[in-house]
């Protein structure tokens, strides 16, 4: 028997150990072995894309979304995502250490898999072990991205080195170099890695150079760094395996599994056990999007910011943003026709994109849903039921903040950019749309940035923006843009990856990171990397300056 634990540092912690489930005997064929081997690489993907994870990090800090002390009843959790918003966390956060502890156990997964493949004699263990070693420098990404260092190591009897700047950054673009020529050019499925997946992070790796390089200065971009991620970029659209979606929303629907636009994902197919909760983590709690289960609403979780929002108007005044069809999409036709308060249950689908004002739905009394004379379902106006508020509307205000008012549960707008999953019977589980990681339209976003930073060649970056926007033609596509800046770009990106987890990443590159937006006025550039968690710090401590905690924390 073979039992593989999972230890990033061999005697100075026993932070990320995990024993895993694959135990590999001699009636396993060589076959059955490697995909024991290869399946806990990617395992832990919905728990670091969990919404109080990645997503917090990468969102919450930003001035794309905040989650106020809801009524001071909900969402308190000692401050943290307070904290986060405001720039003041710290090295014992929950989510932090969450993060930290996925992805570093995730990369001793790739390691026992890099070990352990070559001993298998089946045709697939070139490619697995090409996929544990790309992946482990895309979790190898995400530490230096977040925390300012990597971990190296192929020995896992020994402790990792820890590199950060320059060198951290050459080891990662290493890594993806040594395992893209025996990774399948065109993939089985998006959520396995392969040669497109491994080039569009190479564009992104290669994009957010100059700030990996030296994270708290001010980013100097080279034309070399640029004319990789435009080389990339060509790559994979030369591959002619993508193209962007007319409908905008599908991207994120429940069965985008295959969706062209798609190019790396974390795979979430109810087979696989999908369980994120991106669908629900925003919207209110007495909004039912399932005719079927009448247990499954949303959360009252975090809304967008009005600075977020102000950008798209300011973009499109006099017209409203839902001009733009990224911006919203209305499936309840009573929000357009009054009159339109009965419909069929297998055609309830609640809005998406970015929801304003008040909310209709199906409403619930003493545990069902309340039915028309026809017996289709009813549709009307939603009180706060849930909360005990029956006489608050689920009137989503512009407004949050962290005062009283501004933290009430119909605070913000709110964002349902992915789909209600439709077996989500409690609303905390089964969201089988899978998240994406890399798609075509970043692809195009990155080569027209590259394109400005390396030479302005604002015509170029411009075709770039305006093939994206041009392809959402499900209902009208946003209107072209006829100009392009730096500016304008940062702004495009806010209005095509809103909730895609990569504000964070953006803002520092564009330098706004240190900006002021609601309840966040903390400058400081060293809050642009996380605190290492107290707890991994604690752990190394037997090995002398092993581990040294990030600055100003």
């Amino acid at each position: 028997m073979m039992v593989f634990s999972t230890v990033i540092f061999n005697g100075c912690t026993k932070l990320n150990e995990q024993i895993l489930d694959e135990t590999l005997t001699t009636s396993l064929s060589d076959r059955a072995a490697a995909e024991g081997l290869i399946a806990p690489v990617y395992a832990q993907l919905p728990d670091l894309f969990q919404h109080t994870t990645y997503f917090t990090l990468q969102e919450i800090s930003t001035d794309e979304a905040i989650l106020p002390y809801r009524g001071g009843t909900d969402w308190g959790d000692n401050g943290i995502y307070l904290q986060m918003h405001s720039h003041n966390f710290s090295s014992t956060d929950p989510n932090i250490r969450g993060t930290w502890n996925t992805i570093t156990s995730s990369i001793s997964r790739s390691i026992n898999a890099i070990n352990n493949l070559p001993a298998l004699n089946d045709p697939s263990v070139k490619t697995f072990v090409a996929e544990a070693r790309g992946m482990r420098a895309y979790y190898s990404m995400l530490t230096l991205d977040l925390f300012g260092l990597v971990f190296v190591k192929d020995d896992p009897t020994k402790n990792s080195v820890i590199l950060r700047g320059n060198e951290a950054l050459q080891y990662v673009i290493d890594e993806f170099l040594a395992a893209e020529p025996d990774l399948e050019t065109v993939p089985v499925t998006h959520g396995r890695l392969s040669k497109p997946a491994v080039w569009s992070l190479l564009a992104r790796l290669y994009l957010n150079a100059a700030v990996y390089r030296n994270i708290y200065a001010d980013a100097t971009f080279t034309g070399a760094d640029m004319d990789k991620v435009i080389e990339y970029c060509d790559k994979v659209i030369a591959s002619n395996q993508y193209q962007l979606s007319n409908d905008y929303f599908s991207i994120f629907d429940d069965e985008n599994n295959t969706n062209k636009e798609i190019i790396f994902a974390v795979d979430q197919r109810a087979d696989l056990n999908g369980h994120n909760r991106m669908a629900y983590f925003s919207i209110s709690g007495d909004q039912y999007p399932l005719p079927e289960f009448p247990a499954a609403n949303g959360t009252d979780g975090p809304a967008i910011t009005s600075d977020y929002y102000r950008t798209w108007v300011n973009a499109y005044a006099p017209a409203d943003p839902s001009v733009d069809p990224r911006f919203y999409k209305e499936n309840l036709s009573i929000y357009s026709h009054p009159a339109d308060s009965c419909v069929p249950a297998a055609d309830f689908n609640i809005n998406r994109g970015i929801l304003r004002g008040q909310q209709y739905g199906l409403i619930r009394r003493n545990g069902v849903f309340l039915k028309c004379a026809s017996g289709q379902m009813k549709v009307d106006k939603l009180f706060y039921d849930t909360r005990n508020k029956p006489t608050l509307p689920v009137d989503f205000s512009e407004k949050v903040d962290f005062t009283v008012d501004g933290s009430n549960y119909n605070s913000g707008y709110r964002v349902e950019k992915y789909e209600f999953s439709r077996k989500s019977v409690s609303g905390r589980n089964f969201g089988e749309a899978d998240i994406v990681i890399t798609r075509l339209a970043d692809i195009y976003l990155m080569r027209a940035e590259a394109k400005l930073r390396k030479s302005n060649d604002a015509a170029g970056a411009l075709a770039d923006v305006n093939l994206v926007r041009a392809s959402r033609t499900s209902t009208t596509p946003p209107p072209p843009l006829t100009s392009m800046t730096l500016d304008l770009l940062f702004r495009e990106r806010g209005f095509e990856f809103y909730w895609e987890m990569l504000r964070r990443t953006d803002m520092i590159r564009f330098g706004k990171y240190e900006g002021t937006w609601t309840e966040k006025t903390n400058t400081d550039k060293q809050k642009r990397v996380f605190p290492i968690p107290q707890t991994a710090i604690d752990g190394a401590s037997n090995i002398q300056g092993y581990l040294q905690q990030n600055a100003s924390y």
